[in-house]
């Protein structure tokens, strides 16, 4: 069994602000299969934003096979399906409406005490497969004792991290877990992200592990390839807050996919047998940009 792992729209956007962009999103990813192989595919934008979609980003086989629905225990939907023995490809190609502002500051928000946190949240103050609070919770009140509880705490948390790791493509893993990445002091993002969760459990905050799409729109050039992202959100004030540790900076065009515990309940493709993944490509760009360069499909 193989794995590959790969916000909401602003709340305070006024009617005066410019109406957002236009932003195409998708991916293609080619298998080498040795059989009949079957697939979970997480790969379509969440139902938080699938009203923003201009063009649905409609999950396409090659070769074309059945494929059956369903949303998991988070409420993210995922597409089940039997692949056959050969070249196989699965991909997704939407167009989507955003502000086109970055990530919309976090203000100073209070801290919940276990007893009052509403029941659907507890789930996300225990430890999981990679992130491992066990391990860690001595360290985390070392850390943060004495930081501010609420919205203080968790950006103290983000910048610990974002300033204590280095990202090192080359030294991804599919085994780490957080406190590896601690003693390690490398890793990708989703490594800085299990990373805050876990610092934030331990110091009695809950926090998710999302994934989706993050655009280069607004950041300078030359860009790295398109990638899948991974951030979190944490529970304060009543809700859930975006925070990023990994570029620790507010972005332009953050669209969740999925979110769960950690990356063991999102991951992008889950295969049921061996298989060999020769083609990895995500775009996100501006659409009208697309249109004008003539990138095809770019059109509407």
């Amino acid at each position: 069994m193989g794995n590959v792992f790969l916000d909401d729209r602003n709340p305070n956007a006024t009617l005066d602000e410019p109406e957002g962009i236009r932003i195409r999103i998708g991916c293609r990813l080619r298998y080498q299969l040795m059989q009949d192989t079957p697939f979970i595919a997480m790969l379509n934008v969440h139902h938080a934003r699938s009203g923003d979609l201009e063009r649905a980003d409609d999950l396409v086989t090659e070769p074309r096979v059945p494929l059956d629905r369903y949303r998991d225990k988070f409420g993210n939907l995922c597409t089940r399906l039997v692949a056959p023995a050969g070249a196989f490809i699965l991909s997704t190609d939407g167009i989507i409406r955003d502000t086109g502002r970055p990530d919309p500051a976090v203000p100073d928000v209070a801290q919940h005490a276990v007893q009052d946190l509403p029941f659907e949240t507890l789930p996300y103050l225990l430890g999981s497969r990679y992130c491992d609070t066990d391990l860690m919770s001595d360290a985390a009140w070392h850390l943060f004792e004495t930081t501010e509880p609420g919205s203080a705490r968790v950006k103290a948390i983000c910048t610990f991290v974002h300033e204590t790791i280095s990202f090192d493509y080359m030294q991804a893993s599919a085994t780490r877990t957080a406190s590896e990445t601690l003693s390690g002091r490398f890793g990708v993002c989703r490594d800085f992200t299990h990373l805050a969760i876990t610092l934030c459990r331990c110091m009695n905050i809950p926090a998710r592990y999302c994934t989706g799409y993050l655009s280069e729109i607004g950041q300078p050039t030359p860009h790295p390839p398109d990638d899948f992202a991974a951030w979190m959100e944490v529970f304060l004030g009543g809700r859930w807050w975006v925070f990023d540790p990994r570029n620790n900076s507010p972005r332009i065009g953050r669209i969740l996919i999925a979110h769960g515990r950690d990356a063991a309940d999102v991951p992008l493709t889950q295969t049921f047998g061996p298989n060999t993944l020769t083609q990895f490509e995500v775009w996100t760009s501006d659409a009208e940009d697309d249109v004008a360069k003539g990138v095809p499909g770019s059109s509407s």
